[in-house]
């Protein structure tokens, strides 16, 4: 045990310890005395945080240790802990100073005893039946001569040799072998990774993939075969695309993938057996029937020869009737003339009948002709009326034109007086000295200038008075004619 540091001593030779001291020298002497322990006892309390690690209690009829699994060991411990089982346990002791309380530190956990495994593998079956992983309606039937054939196994045991030495005697047939340990800590593992590693290789790849896959293992013990036992492996069984076939232990050991599997054989050798049918059974029973299949052949054809001999009487000469079809020839080609001549003598009398009922082409032109004159002339005489109707009204519209006319004006004596660019002059007020002016008479114009001082002022008429008030006189510039 390691020694305490020097305590403080008061008030007499008691010793005095802070609480960190007496638990980490605790600590030491606990894991120094008990660095590898074996400890039995039934799980309870398990508890898996998000952490990885595992925490639980082992407890018998009179106390409890507690226990934790680091990650890095739960996926090592081979089994699946539960509450209610009863393991053994390695580990070391230790203590967790926060809580003043001791522990065990496990390494690795194994089944107490075969009743815990029963009991255990009980559950398991009664899990995984009620996922429905057992259907009888999931299996596969199995290929009756596969090409290639996957084999799980031990690759250094006998198991592997009895299933070559049975297929080579059987039917010799393509055998891939993917090697894995199948007892003890990653059997498992190794087991469920090798069957999904065959479901995943690709058709007319460069591995071929397997037809059918065999997962065999000689007998042991319910310990030894426990791997098989394990949920990862049956799980991978009942996923398998290619059929599988289970041959694990003898014939009177069970275990899980027995259950998931599409056949179980009770030894490696059996399942050899199932794989492939015998070659020579094979070739004596294809001989047989390529017998049989002669004998019905020959049957048949004995039989239809017998029947073409019996139609063959009943059966007219070829000479016959040949003959009467030629009879029959000459008749329908005279038929078929005489026919034609009634048809050629019906289309003319039809023609002829039809041709009576025509019009000359030479009559229907002259009437055409006829018809035609008497048209040009109905238009010529319309439209020498429509040319005396527009003459007398050409006429009577000269006349309306010339009456209004200022010719007619100046032939009464009137003269048009025009400016030098033509337009009429119709006031002198227009008039300034010097302008050119043209003079139309009745007969002719005359040129003529404007001369004096314009037109004369028109006089003004004189206005009457108007009285106005006494005291109002009239403003220059209110002088205003008056009408009246």
């Amino acid at each position: 045990m390691s020694e305490l540091p020097d305590p403080e001593t008061e008030g007499g030779n008691a010793p005095i310890y802070s609480v960190s001291e007496i638990s980490q020298s605790l600590k030491r002497s606990v894991e120094e005395r008990f660095a590898h322990v074996r400890v039995r006892g039934e799980i309870s309390g398990l508890s898996k945080p998000a952490s990885g690690h595992m925490y639980l209690a082992l407890k018998d009829e009179k106390a409890v240790l507690d226990g934790v699994c680091w990650r890095g060991t739960v996926g090592r411990l081979g089994l699946a802990p539960e509450d209610g089982l009863e393991v053994i346990v390695t580990g070391r002791l230790s203590t967790y100073p926060g809580r003043s309380r001791y522990q065990i530190i496990i390494e690795s956990m194994e089944v107490a005893g075969e009743g815990a495994l029963l009991k255990l593998l009980e559950d398991r079956r009664k899990k995984l039946l009620a996922e429905g992983l057992f259907d009888e309606g999931l299996k596969q039937e199995l290929p009756f001569l596969p090409e290639v054939i996957g084999v799980v196994t031990s690759p250094t045991g006998a198991v592997i040799r009895d299933i070559l030495h049975r297929l080579r005697d059987r039917f010799p047939r393509h055998v891939l072998v993917w090697p894995v340990i199948v007892q003890g800590d990653g059997a498992a593992a190794q087991v469920a990774a090798a069957i999904d590693g065959f479901n995943a290789l690709a058709p007319g790849g460069d591995v071929p993939r397997p037809d059918l896959l065999i997962v065999a293992r000689g007998g042991g013990s319910l310990e030894d075969l426990w791997a098989f036992n394990e949920e990862v492996v049956v799980r991978a069984a009942a996923a398998s695309e290619i059929p599988l076939i289970s041959a694990v232990g003898h014939e009177t050991d069970t275990t899980l993938i027995d259950h998931a599997s599409d056949k179980r054989a009770p030894t490696p050798t059996a399942a050899a057996e199932m794989a492939v049918p015998v070659r020579a059974e094979l070739m004596a029973q294809l001989s047989d029937d390529g017998a049989r299949l002669l004998r019905a052949s020959a049957r048949i054809i004995d039989s239809a020869a017998k029947d073409v001999a019996g139609l063959a009487h009943r059966l007219p000469r070829p000479a016959q009737l040949v003959e009467e079809a030629e009879q029959r020839l000459d008749e329908r080609t005279q038929r078929l003339l005489r026919a034609k001549d009634v048809l050629l003598q019906s289309r003319g009398a039809e023609v002829n009948r039809l041709g009576a009922g025509l019009i000359s082409p030479a009559r229907q032109i002259a009437a055409k002709r006829d018809q035609f004159g008497a048209q040009v002339q109905a238009f010529g005489r319309a439209f020498n009326r429509v040319l005396e109707i527009k003459d007398a009204d050409l006429q009577r519209q000269s006349r309306l034109l010339d009456s209004v006319s200022y010719q007619r004006v100046l032939d009464r004596g009137f003269a048009l007086v025009t400016g030098d660019d033509g337009e009429p002059v119709l006031a002198a007020g227009g008039a300034a000295p010097g302008d050119a002016w043209q003079v139309h008479f009745r007969d002719g114009a005359v040129a003529a200038t404007v001369t004096g001082d314009g037109p004369p002022k028109p006089k003004k008429t004189p206005k009457k008075k108007q009285a106005k008030p006494a005291k109002a006189k009239d403003a220059p510039g209110d002088r205003q004619g008056t009408l009246l």
